[in-house]
């Protein structure tokens, strides 16, 4: 196990500012650049995951609260020409069901300086949609999958569409959206032995396979830490199986990876409650309504779509981003007594 991060203090100095481009960095008062901005396109999803919402739905939002696709576009290009954002994972819901959006993917594509373009999916969707989006200028996908088996596909997400889901795999994979990452849950009681079984998938495959702790931001309320399945029961199952070796993290890369002994395979495990790695954090996050949010479990938002509909110019909206960058907290702190969750779950927040 590493080390735990030591608290972060804030920058005894103030973070220099170039008068030219590049354009002045997106820094927090601890002294972190944001470069990687989750931009989320829908609030809506076509599952019902046990650990993410209630059968039903959390009840979306009206259509007009959501960013056109004009109003997206003028926030991006703020972000990349002045903010300094290399990066764009597209998020939602599910952003599949965004329309239009291989249209969207071409206009974000042709932004200044052509920032790394990916998109997180639960797949269904993907077999009709992957060759358009790679050639609008995606670069890459995370699809989630929890599991193999149909009978626990149905159980965790309400619905059965786990030969959409594989198919839309196969079909990130032709059109060259290369390396296909899959994102996993683990779930104690329903798919937790499963672990080894879809770590030999994802090595068989080719798949950059990773686990992550379920977190504080399911829509019911329901979460239990007690029933979180942990970073380190993740890899004591994987460790039954084969020998571990660290592979180095990369940048503020969140996931902590390992070395399948014997195969080619890396697995990596994103212990955001019991390994936070709030320390190197570069991301930001846009919601669907345009709500700007400096952290996952930030408990305020700044209102970017209000200053969009209201005239505001562009100096006056990179402002309230950098001011809502600068008061980012230095970590989450789940487990403290101070922690509140989010008033927000997780899809209408973007993954």
């Amino acid at each position: 196990m590493p080390p735990p991060q030591p608290p972060l203090q804030p920058a005894s100095q103030p973070v220099s500012q170039p008068q030219e481009q590049p354009p002045a960095p997106l820094v927090d008062r601890f002294g972190r650049v944001h470069t990687d901005l989750r931009v989320s396109l829908t609030d809506r999803c076509n599952l019902r995951c046990t650990y993410c919402m209630p059968a039903e739905g959390p009840g979306w939002l009206p259509a007009p609260q959501l960013l056109t696709d004009d109003e997206l576009l003028r926030l991006l290009r703020l972000a990349v020409e002045r903010l300094g954002i290399r990066s764009l994972r597209l998020t939602g819901g599910e952003p599949l069901l965004r329309r239009g959006l291989p249209d969207l993917v071409a206009r974000m594509a042709a932004l200044p300086g052509r920032p790394e373009l990916s998109l997180t999916t639960n797949g269904i969707g993907l077999a009709r949609s992957a060759a358009a989006l790679r050639a609008a200028g995606l670069h890459r996908v995370n699809v989630s999958l929890d599991t193999l088996r149909p009978d626990v596909f149905r159980q965790l997400t309400r619905r059965n569409r786990l030969g959409d889901v594989l198919d839309g795999r196969a079909a990130a994979r032709a059109a060259g959206l290369d390396p296909v990452k899959v994102n996993a849950v683990p779930v104690r009681g329903v798919n937790e032995d499963e672990i080894p079984e879809l770590a030999a998938w994802a090595a068989r495959h080719g798949y950059r396979l990773r686990f992550i702790e379920s977190m504080p931001l399911d829509a019911q309320g329901g979460w239990d830490r007690a029933a979180m399945v942990t970073a380190d029961e993740i890899l004591a199952r994987l460790g039954e199986r084969w020998p571990l070796t660290p592979v180095p993290r990369a940048g503020a890369a969140p996931a902590e990876e390992w070395r399948l002994g014997g195969t080619d395979a890396v697995v990596g495990v994103i212990a955001s409650v019991t390994r936070p790695f709030c320390g190197g954090c570069d991301r930001v996050r846009l919601t669907a309504d345009g709500q700007l949010r400096n952290c996952l479990f930030a408990t305020e938002e700044s209102d970017l779509r209000e200053l969009l509909r209201s005239g505001a110019d562009d100096d006056r909206i990179e402002a309230a981003w950098r001011s809502c960058v600068a008061a980012k907290a230095a970590g989450h702190g789940i487990g403290s007594a101070e922690f509140r969750r989010p008033g927000r779950p997780m899809s209408a927040i973007g993954g």
